[in-house]
């Protein structure tokens, strides 16, 4: 399924916004005005740029503690966003989600989520509703490549299967669970060689070419929207920063985070928009200062909002 210009030029703007965010984020938190672990997504934009440009609004998805960039690619509100990341009474959660834990029902995001793995059943549940109510909506998952090794992953994966849920299963494969090398903690080079298991397509693309996560995606989507059953995606790609904001990332080869970093997604999608003839630098240096304008009255915003009130203790929580 050929990316059409003004697609891809949505998937870039997408990707500037979500670098742009994570930027800000990054420097709020080393200046001490953010709580919490801050899980960065900056270098795997191109994944969630991709994946969303293939969904409907009603469409559903599951998302990881690495999540502001499949929140902001799936319709966020940036300024919301900040809100609930600096502990604010304006936030999509009113200040008590925080950075791991962003949902947003009315644009069909389930929540991000704190524990490695735990989208996986959500998104699994998510597709048998979409089924049982009898439309064509498609359930959405993200997870790591550690996460595949939990027994949640498998027992998800086997329900899809016997099924035919309308389930996508994105694997973000940045090669690192924490810090530990996906080679040196499972057999398979791919973690979509699982699929195959369940009895169900996984394919394997290029996860910082936003153009191929858009054409994979768009297949398998179409597929679950048909009734064809579940698919897995498996995006490599790779992360910028460490597992966290703090950690140095010793663990992993100069040479190997250097060759990766020259392979930036949104180096490589401006690559292709200009080879194409579908946007000059001057263009994309103009997206980039409108995104930047958006991100920081966006902070103005957040900065300036209330924290919530003590009394808002156990309101919107569950309770017995």
């Amino acid at each position: 399924m050929a990316v059409e210009r003004d697609q891809l030029l949505d998937m870039y703007r997408c990707m500037v916004k979500i670098r742009e965010f994570e930027n800000r984020a990054h420097d709020l938190f080393l200046a001490g005005g953010l709580p919490g672990f801050l899980h960065l997504y900056s270098g795997q934009e191109a994944v969630a740029a991709g994946v969303m440009a293939t969904l409907r609004p009603d469409d559903l998805i599951a998302s990881t503690h690495r999540g502001h960039g499949h929140v902001i690619a799936k319709g966020g509100d940036v300024r919301l966003m900040l809100a609930e990341i600096l502990g604010r009474a304006t936030g999509y959660c009113k200040g008590k989600g925080g950075s791991m834990h962003i949902a947003a029902i009315e644009l069909g995001i389930l929540g991000a989520n704190g524990v490695v793995g735990a989208s996986i059943p959500i998104g699994v549940g998510a597709a048998l509703a979409c089924q049982y109510k009898d439309g064509d909506r498609v359930s959405v998952t993200f997870f790591g490549d550690g996460a595949s090794n939990r027994g949640t992953f498998h027992e998800a994966l086997n329900l899809a299967s016997i099924w035919d849920l309308p389930a996508v299963f994105i694997c973000e494969n940045n090669l690192y669970g924490v810090g530990f090398c996906q080679r040196d903690h499972m057999r398979p080079c791919d973690v979509a060689e699982r699929a195959a298991g369940y009895g169900f397509p996984g394919i394997v693309v290029d996860g910082n070419d936003a153009e191929a996560v858009y054409e994979a995606t768009a297949t398998a989507v179409a597929r679950a929207r048909a009734g064809g059953g579940p698919t897995m995606v498996e995006c490599k790609t790779w992360r910028h920063h460490g597992h966290f904001v703090g950690d140095q990332a010793l663990y992993r080869d100069p040479a190997e985070h250097a060759e990766w970093l020259a392979r930036d997604p949104l180096l490589l999608c401006a690559k292709v928009l200009a080879s194409r003839g579908w946007a000059d630098e001057g263009a994309l240096l103009a997206i980039q200062d409108e995104i930047r304008a958006e991100i920081e009255e966006a902070v103005a915003f957040a900065l300036a909002s209330p924290q919530p009130a003590l009394s808002d203790l156990l309101t919107d929580v569950y309770s017995d």
